[in-house]
């Protein structure tokens, strides 16, 4: 489980935003993104710095969290 902090999120569609550049990556994971905590939770065998360079290339800071 990858857990990342993302600043910069604050609607519905940065949620979207995030959780379709998760999936441009990752396309089978399981992502949840919750607004309230500005986290991402993902499921993926995909490393983390490439879910978190997507994640920021949509325009977004990410900071990584311990799993």
């Amino acid at each position: 489980m990858i857990e990342l902090k993302v600043s910069g999120m604050i609607c519905g569609g940065c949620v979207r935003w995030v959780t379709n550049a998760v999936h441009g990556v990752a396309p089978g994971a399981l992502a949840t993104v919750d607004l309230a905590t500005k986290r991402v939770s993902v499921e993926t065998d995909v490393d983390a710095a490439t879910i978190a360079a997507a994640i920021e290339s949509a325009g977004y800071e990410v900071e990584r969290q311990d799993a």
